[in-house]
C-alpha cells in the first residue's frame, strides 16, 4: 500500500538516493560521441548549421554502398529542447546500430539527427536551470516593442525556476487534498473557493500584469514548421521555417529521396495510441486527419511498438501540436510518421479508498503530477521539488508568496538507471520497422517467342512487405516518387509496352503485372524502384 505523501521539509531531507540527472550530456558531450560514432565506415558525419547560441545541429547518415537506393528510416531528437531523454535514444540508438547491428545496414540506411533544439537543450547544462523551448534569436515574444524585458528570475536563489503561489481569498487554485505540495484548480462548479494565485517564478518587469512572458530565449524548433503554422503565437516566429535549424533540416530532407518513415522522439505520441481518422477533416481542402490507410498502417506500427516497448503511458495528452515537426513529416512532406515521448512516468496503482480521495477535481497535467510524487515517492528519489519556502516579493508586498513545486526536467527525462532498457527496447522497435520496409522484387517471368522474331516479356512486380511503397497522402502528395520501371536495350526495339513506365503505388503484398513485346535478339534489363522503395532488377535473355 502506498501511503499519503506528506510533502515537507523533513520528507525531502531524509530520503537517501538522489535524482540522478547529472549525467545527460552536455552539448559537447553529444559532439564528442557523435564523431566516435563517425570513426565508423559506414557513418557521414554532416554539420547542417550553426545556430544563433553557437550550437551545431548535426546529422549521421549511416549506410553501406548505394546508400540512397536503399529505403531509409529517419530517427529525430531533440525537437523539444527540455526533453533531453530524447536526445540520448537518438544518439544510443545510432551508437548500438554501428556496434550492434550493422548487419542490417546491407538493406536499409539511416538518418539520424540527435538535438534539433541544441541552445535551448543547453538550459540544463546552465546556472539557472529552467524547461526551454526557443533557441538563442533575440525575439520580442509580447509584441511590446521591447527584447526579453521580462524573463525568469530566480527569487529563492536555488538555481532552479519552478512556480510561485500567492496566497489570496481571490485565487484559483488550492492545494490538492491529500497532497499539499501541489497545486490544482478550484472547481467553481462545484461551488469552491481558491485561495492562491499560481504563476512561474519570477516578477513582472513590465508592469503588464503578466509574469516571464518575454524570456530570454527565441523561437522553439517545434513551433517553426509549415503545417498549421501558430501564427503570431509566442516561441512560433513571424513566418515558417524561419529559423536556422529548421531550414537547415528541411533543406537537406528535401535531397533525401529514400526516406519512406520518421520516428521522431518528442511530445507527440501516435505509438503507444494511434491517432483517428476523421472523414470530414480528411476531405477538407487542407486535409487535417491523417487518411484511412494511413490510420489502417499506424495502428499496425503502434501495435509492434506497445510488443516491444515495456512501458505503458499514464495518459494520453499530445498527438501533435500545431507548427511540429511530427505532423509536417506526414502531412506536407508527405511519409510515415512515427512519434514517441520515449518514456512516461509508470502509472502508481492506489488502494481503492485513497483513489476515492485522489479523483477530487484534477485536470490532465495535475493528474500526471501527483501521479510523478506518488512515483518517486515509491522509487526513493529525492530532489524532485523544491519545498514552498516564503520569500518577500515586489509585486505583493502585503501578501504571503512562496516559492516551490516540481523541479524542472524531472517529470520528462527519467532517472539514468532506466536508461538502458528505454534504449534498448526503442532501438529494437526501429529495427522492427526497417523490417517491414517496401521490398520489390520480379516474379513469375515468363518469355514467349513470337512470329517475326518478336518477344514477348511478361512479369510481375512484387512489394514483398507489410508496408506500402507509398503512404496514402504521400502517393496524393505529387512529391514522393512514384514507382519507375525501364527497360535497358542495345539495338532491341520495343514494339508494345514502354521502355520508362511509372506505377503510383503497390500496397502491402501487391503485385502488378508488366508486359512489353520486343523486337530482336539479345539481353535487356528491367529496372523497378524508387530511392525509398529500393530497387528490384532482372535479366532477361532473348
Amino acid at each position: 500500500m502506498i501511503k499519503p505523501f506528506l510533502f515537507t521539509l523533513f520528507f525531502w531531507g531524509i530520503m537517501s538516493m538522489a535524482w540522478s540527472q547529472q549525467a545527460y550530456p552536455t552539448n559537447e558531450e553529444i559532439s564528442t560521441r557523435l564523431q566516435t560514432v563517425a570513426s565508423h565506415p559506414a557513418v557521414s558525419l554532416v554539420s547542417l548549421a550553426k545556430t544563433a547560441g553557437d550550437q551545431t545541429i548535426w546529422a549521421l547518415k549511416i549506410g553501406t554502398e548505394n546508400t540512397d537506393e536503399k529505403p531509409a528510416i529517419a530517427v529525430v531528437g531533440g525537437v523539444e529542447g527540455f526533453r533531453l531523454l530524447s536526445v540520448e535514444l537518438a544518439l544510443r540508438f545510432a551508437e548500438q546500430l554501428v556496434n550492434e547491428h550493422a548487419d542490417v545496414l546491407n538493406k536499409t540506411t539511416f538518418y539520424v539527427f540527435p538535438n534539433l533544439s541544441p541552445d535551448a537543450y543547453g538550459q540544463y547544462e546552465a546556472a539557472l536551470k529552467y524547461e526551454r523551448s526557443g533557441n538563442s534569436v533575440p525575439v520580442d515574444q509580447d509584441r511590446d516593442g521591447q527584447v526579453s524585458e521580462d524573463p525568469y528570475e530566480d527569487l529563492n536563489g536555488d538555481g532552479y525556476i519552478s512556480l510561485m503561489r500567492v496566497e489570496t481569498p481571490i485565487g484559483h487554485y488550492k492545494t490538492h487534498p491529500g497532497h499539499s505540495a501541489l497545486m490544482v484548480r478550484a472547481n467553481r462548479k462545484k461551488g469552491e473557493a481558491g485561495n492562491y494565485l499560481v504563476f512561474t517564478e519570477g516578477i513582472d518587469n513590465d508592469q503588464d500584469g503578466k509574469f516571464n512572458e518575454d524570456g530570454e530565449e527565441g523561437i522553439a524548433f517545434n513551433k517553426n514548421f509549415t503545417y498549421k503554422f501558430p501564427a503570431f503565437q509566442p516561441l512560433a516566429g513571424d513566418y515558417p521555417v524561419s529559423q536556422k535549424e529548421t531550414r537547415a533540416l528541411v533543406d537537406y530532407l528535401f535531397e533525401q529521396w529514400n526516406i519512406f518513415a520518421f520516428v521522431t522522439f518528442g511530445p507527440a505520441n501516435n505509438l503507444s495510441a494511434p491517432l483517428k481518422y476523421d472523414k470530414k477533416q480528411a476531405q477538407n481542402r487542407v486535409i487535417t486527419s491523417m487518411l484511412e490507410k494511413d490510420v489502417e498502417i499506424n495502428q499496425m506500427i503502434s501495435d509492434l511498438y506497445n510488443d516491444v516497448v515495456s512501458e505503458k503511458p499514464f495518459q494520453q495528452t499530445n498527438q501533435g501540436t500545431d507548427g511540429d515537426f511530427f505532423q509536417w513529416a506526414y502531412f506536407h512532406f508527405g511519409r510515415l510518421s512515427f512519434s514517441t515521448p520515449g518514456w512516461w512516468v509508470p502509472e502508481v496503482k492506489v488502494e481503492k479508498e485513497e483513489e476515492a480521495k485522489e479523483k477530487q477535481d484534477q485536470t490532465e497535467n495535475q493528474s500526471e503530477e501527483v501521479n510523478f510524487m506518488r512515483w518517486a515517492e515509491q522509487q526513493g528519489l529525492t530532489d524532485v521539488f523544491v519545498p514552498w519556502e516564503k520569500i518577500d516579493h515586489p509585486d505583493f508586498p502585503d501578501k504571503n508568496v512562496e516559492v516551490g513545486g516540481i523541479k524542472p526536467f524531472v517529470m520528462y527525462n527519467p532517472p539514468l538507471s532506466v536508461l538502458d532498457s528505454v534504449a534498448s527496447q526503442h532501438a529494437d522497435f526501429i529495427l522492427k520497422l526497417a523490417e517491414m520496409q517496401p521490398h520489390l522484387e520480379f516474379h513469375n517471368l515468363k518469355v514467349d517467342e513470337l512470329d517475326g522474331g518478336l518477344t514477348r516479356i511478361t512479369v510481375d512486380l512484387f512489394n514483398n512487405a507489410p508496408l506500402p511503397t507509398h503512404s496514402e497522402l504521400g502517393e496524393r502528395s505529387r512529391w514522393l516518387r512514384k514507382i519507375r520501371v525501364d527497360i535497358k536495350k542495345d539495338k532491341e526495339e520495343i514494339l508494345a509496352g514502354n521502355s520508362i513506365s511509372l506505377i503510383n503505388k503497390l500496397g502491402a503484398y501487391e503485385t502488378q503485372t508488366l508486359s512489353w513485346v520486343i523486337k530482336g535478339k539479345g539481353t535487356i534489363e528491367i529496372k523497378a524502384g524508387a530511392a525509398h522503395t529500393g530497387f528490384a532488377t532482372l535479366n532477361v535473355k532473348l
